[in-house]
């Protein structure tokens, strides 16, 4: 009897590698490209780097960032992006980030408000939100005093903060619908 049980244990084991190894590949086969290893020839940072900071010109719209009229918001380079119909940056400039950043991907705005208390405490206004990620809501916004601080690393909050006529120009090119898209 002993046999027969290592046998039939050696075939259990087989069979259960076999599914490890069939379910190992479906996973690696359907993975998104941002997260396959970069293919012969590229560097790492060659393959994984969508915007533009490894470029001279930081005013340049980060490639695959989409098409037609859009906002770009790259969370690596602390940068943003109003970009028209024809792909050329209307505006760009630079903001400070939450504790939360938005992942990266395609968004619209959802809704905005003209003046409000900010999740700091702080007064902001030209608030456009984007997102909610674990319960925060991401978007834009400019300080009434026109400050920029650093947030609370100890706070989840979720206002990107512009200098306010960063924050007036994004009130005036980011109504509601309008495209935002994240980038690395």
């Amino acid at each position: 009897m002993a046999r027969s049980s290592s046998g039939f244990v050696a075939g259990l084991t087989a069979a259960a590698l076999a599914v490890v190894g069939f379910l190992t590949y479906q996973a690696s086969a359907s993975a998104p490209d941002s997260l396959a290893p970069p293919k012969a020839g590229k560097t790492p940072s060659a393959a994984a780097s969508h915007s533009p900071k490894d470029k001279k010109d930081l005013t340049a719209v980060p490639a695959r960032s989409g098409a037609g009229e859009r906002v770009v918001y790259s969370v690596g380079d602390d940068r943003v992006w109003l970009v028209t119909e024809g792909g050329k940056a209307q505006r760009t400039f630079t903001v400070t980030p939450s504790t939360v950043d938005p992942p990266v991907g395609k968004y619209v705005v959802t809704s905005r408000s003209r003046a409000i208390p900010g999740s700091d405490g702080v007064p902001i206004e030209h608030v456009v939100r984007f997102a909610n990620v674990e319960g925060v809501a991401i978007g834009f916004s400019a300080a009434v005093d026109g400050s920029m601080p650093e947030p609370d690393p100890a706070k989840k909050t979720g206002g990107i903060r512009e200098k306010r006529a960063d924050g007036d120009a994004m009130w005036e090119f980011a109504t509601i619908g309008k495209k935002i898209v994240v980038v690395q």
